[in-house]
């Protein structure tokens, strides 16, 4: 093959001139769009890698869980623990004060979980513009008082104590700095004003003030969750309260007391004084004139436990005792009312007196002033104040409450002839309603004097206590106050099938001067029942009623009193599970039965009759006695009203 010559412009053979040996690269111009394209694609990539290590972590903790509770440490025995304690009932709450509760597991006091308001006011910027925007959501609250705990350079104000739910809400959507809620905790009363005087109420930091949320304060704050159960019934209080309310409005008095005691067990089952008020509001100093706490007028003045007044006729009832126990006198025997009793310049005498000799039965039947101060003076100024202070009435009552108050009762050296008459008909000695339904209780029981106690007892349960009484003369003085009821004064205080036995007493008041008051005077009725075999003692009082067209202008405890105590029986009685006895009736009377004037028994011992007192020289001003249980006024040129 003929070989071509080379080209005129070739390079020689085996060399390069003005050229590189390797290839040549030739530069090629890419477009902005896709420079963009190319650094999206980047970013991407990048991200997709940081979601797959993510994955690749996420995967690999799963299947390090997975093998731990299945190979290393299996979830069975865990799984089966948690079931365990799931059905396991939560554990309640526990409040920061215990609850109280009636016998019957009613609630009477319980504390509540609530919210708060509080400020800081040193990081509150126009007081004034907050207040009001608080008043606008809580009208409850003063916009002078919210100013002024909004003012200043303090760091703490409580606003309100108290928020509902709803109330939180809109004080949360004002967004106003400086404003803070607080968990805390509230007293709560459901049953409103019954049991006021007894429960007493705790101040805003739940300390107890008074009845036996003070006296009980200690164990209610120790031992939460533990309910405190008293002996009081709901439903008493509420019939008790009815009553004595009812007595007031009908005869206009200024307040009232009422009692419920059960005379075996000493547990008080109803307890109220009137007027009273509601533990829901807020305690606060009541407008009262200084000393006029005595006279009732602060609603949350007790007047069964603190309230010390003359008992009056109803003091017959233990002057009858004592001159049975001791002998001086017997259910055959008496005394003359035909004549005033004249001491000094001051006079004894008898409300509507019979004007003759009286048998026992008839002086409380007939409720004689004459007779009951010969009766007393028989027994002498010695023996009559030991057997009073045996009863009871020289102490204050060792109940569980805080108020209680002290009898005003005469010094043993200031103890006279005079008192022990005076006090024999039940003036010149003044004591609580408790101290009178205690003795009375004691009375009517057996003659087993047993302090009252607010505390709910086991069913059945005898308390002990000191005899005071033998039980023949307790026996006899339930057939004496059974006579009372039919055939005396109370007799406006008998329910059919129940067989209740009592005294009424009126006693006009004392004023600060040491003087009676006119027109002013104490309306009570203390008794048992059934008498026949008493289960309950009960005390109805009116402070100072008015005569009505209903009364024909009387306003003495008969009238006023024996109606309202009555009226109670009627509606507790059933409450407390007894029913009114139909059956044996006429059995049961023939063996309460006495006569007015008993027939002095064949063989038995001589007609015990006191002598008169023989009229006393007349007393100076200096050695009269003093106020209340020393006060001449009580002897005054007037007959006293013994109903």
């Amino acid at each position: 093959m003929t070989q071509l010559p080379p080209a005129p412009d070739a390079p020689p053979a085996g060399r390069t001139i003005g050229q590189s040996a390797q290839p040549r690269t030739e530069l090629v111009r890419v477009a902005q769009p896709e420079l963009v394209r190319r650094a999206v694609m980047e970013r991407t990539r990048s991200r997709l890698l940081v979601a797959a290590g993510g994955f690749a972590l996420l995967f690999g903790a799963v299947a390090a869980r997975l093998a731990d509770a299945t190979l290393i440490s299996p979830a069975e025995p865990k799984r089966l623990a948690a079931m365990a304690r799931q059905s396991q009932p939560p554990a309640e709450h526990l409040p920061g004060r215990a609850a109280i509760t009636d016998r019957n597991g009613e609630l009477l006091a319980v504390t509540l979980p609530i919210t708060a308001l509080y400020a800081n006011p040193s990081e509150v910027q126009d007081a004034a513009g907050v207040a009001r925007r608080l008043v606008g959501v809580l009208p409850q609250l003063n916009l002078e008082r919210v100013t002024a705990r909004l003012s200043g350079e303090r760091q703490f104000a409580y606003l309100a104590r108290a928020l509902t739910p709803r109330e939180q809400q809109a004080v949360n959507s004002l967004g106003i700095p400086g404003l803070y809620f607080e968990e805390a905790e509230r007293r709560i009363y459901p049953q409103g004003r019954s049991a006021a005087h007894i429960l007493g109420g705790v101040d805003v930091d739940g300390n107890g003030t008074a009845g036996v949320e003070r006296y009980f304060d200690e164990r209610l704050r120790e031992r939460r969750g533990m309910d405190l159960q008293l002996s009081i019934d709901v439903r008493v209080q509420l019939a008790l309260r009815d009553a004595v309310q009812q007595a007031i409005t009908d005869y206009n008095g200024i307040g009232g007391a009422g009692i419920l005691l059960d005379v075996q067990s000493a547990e008080v089952l109803g307890m109220v004084s009137l007027p009273d008020f509601d533990l829901a509001e807020p305690a606060r100093p009541e407008a009262v004139a200084p000393g006029q706490d005595q006279q009732g007028q602060n609603p949350r003045f007790n007047r069964a436990t603190v309230g010390v007044y003359e008992p009056g006729s109803t003091f017959k009832l233990l002057t009858a005792s004592m001159a049975l126990e001791l002998g001086t006198v017997n259910v055959w025997g008496g005394y003359d009312a035909s004549r005033p009793i004249r001491y000094g310049r001051f006079t004894i005498n008898d409300y509507r007196g019979k004007g003759r000799w009286l048998a026992l039965p008839e002086i409380l039947a007939y409720s004689s002033n004459l007779a009951s101060a010969h009766m007393a003076a028989a027994v002498g100024p010695q023996r009559h104040r030991e057997f009073m202070v045996r009863m009871g009435m020289g102490s204050r009552i060792g109940i569980e409450l805080p108020e209680t108050a002290l009898p005003l009762i005469p010094r043993p050296n200031a103890w006279r002839d005079i008192n022990t008459m005076t006090i024999g008909f039940g003036h010149g000695i003044s004591v609580t309603p408790l101290h009178v339904v205690t003795g009375i209780a004691a009375v009517a029981n057996g003659g087993i004097l047993r302090q009252p106690t607010l505390l709910a007892r086991p069913p059945g349960t005898i308390a002990e206590g000191t005899r005071v009484l033998s039980e023949g003369t307790s026996a006899t003085m339930r057939r004496l106050m059974r006579l009372v009821v039919t055939d005396g004064s109370g007799r406006s205080a008998d329910v059919p099938g129940y067989f209740v036995g009592g005294k009424t007493g009126t006693a006009q008041k004392i004023g600060a001067n040491g003087r009676y008051l006119q027109n002013k005077r104490i309306a009570a009725f203390v008794g048992a029942f059934p008498i026949n075999a008493p289960r309950y003692a009960l005390y109805v009082m009116v402070d100072e009623p008015t005569p009505n067209a209903r009364s024909h202008g009387f306003a003495t405890a008969g009238w006023v009193a024996a109606p309202a105590a009555g009226e109670v029986v009627r509606r507790v009685a059933p409450v407390l599970g007894m029913a009114p006895e139909t059956e044996r009736v006429a059995e049961i009377q023939a063996g309460l039965a006495i006569a007015m004037q008993p027939a002095r028994p064949r063989g038995g011992p001589p007609t015990r009759t006191g002598a008169a007192p023989r009229p006393a020289a007349p007393t100076t001003q200096a050695e009269a006695p003093r106020r209340t249980a020393q006060n001449p006024a009580l002897l005054r040129e007037a007959s006293i009203a013994p109903r």
